[in-house]
């Protein structure tokens, strides 16, 4: 038993390391999220970028592409630069470049959060290849399409499944807000009948204490 019980924690601390090694590339990808999926609205996207390098080098250029995007401006990102690549002749944007300024970047063991206003394409999907630069003149490219049923690849390209929605001229998701509607005039009967009810089973209990009371007065009386 004595032997037994090392071995066991050396094969489980040995999976749990192997389970976190896992873990950890799966996660250090470029990401993109959104607060938006209708296809054609306006949508904030927001890229998730990690510092991957071998050399602990810093990421100083991001370059996302926007197929299909009608419009698109950047949010204010301290330390950093941003410039729209726009095609003029189709009235479209093709790209987006964030630069680190001078002594910033994003350093090892960092990530940094890339803001973007875009009009969404009226298509299921959308995907956006990126591309990071380190300051050693290090590139990677994220352009990898997840294949149905496979294994994430190594560098995939960020995405997003757009739904049906309909937006509306302000930029804003056309959907209906949900209003919780109460009937008042139904609630303000209803207060009314229940006091009566409480009122009439108190009532009620001080008929039986009463007679309750009398009963005893008259025994002893007797």
């Amino acid at each position: 038993m004595r032997r037994v019980l090392p071995r066991l924690v050396a094969v489980s601390t040995t999976a749990a390391a192997a389970l976190v090694a896992l873990a950890i590339p799966a996660s250090a990808h470029v990401r993109v999220t959104t607060d938006n999926t209708a296809r054609g609205g306006y949508a904030t996207l927001e890229f998730s970028v990690p510092n991957e390098s071998q050399t602990k080098s810093l990421t100083t250029e991001l370059t996302v592409r926007l197929p299909d995007v009608g419009s698109a401006s950047t949010e204010l990102l301290p330390g950093w630069t941003s410039a729209v690549d726009r095609d003029t002749a189709k009235g479209t944007v093709k790209s987006v470049t964030w630069k680190a300024v001078a002594g910033n970047g994003i350093g090892p063991d960092q990530f940094a959060l890339f803001r973007v206003r875009v009009k969404l394409p009226d298509t299921d999907s959308v995907t956006f290849p990126a591309t990071q630069t380190y300051a050693d003149g290090q590139v990677v490219t994220w352009d990898q399409q997840a294949q149905p049923g496979g294994a994430e690849p190594e560098h995939p390209a960020p995405a997003l499944d757009l739904t049906q929605g309909k937006a509306d001229h302000d930029g804003h998701s056309a959907h209906a807000p949900q209003v919780s509607v109460t009937d008042e005039s139904g609630a303000h009967e209803a207060h009314p009948d229940k006091t009566a009810r409480w009122f009439g089973g108190i009532g009620l209990i001080l008929g039986a204490v009463a007679l309750v009371l009398a009963a005893t007065n008259k025994r002893r009386q007797q």
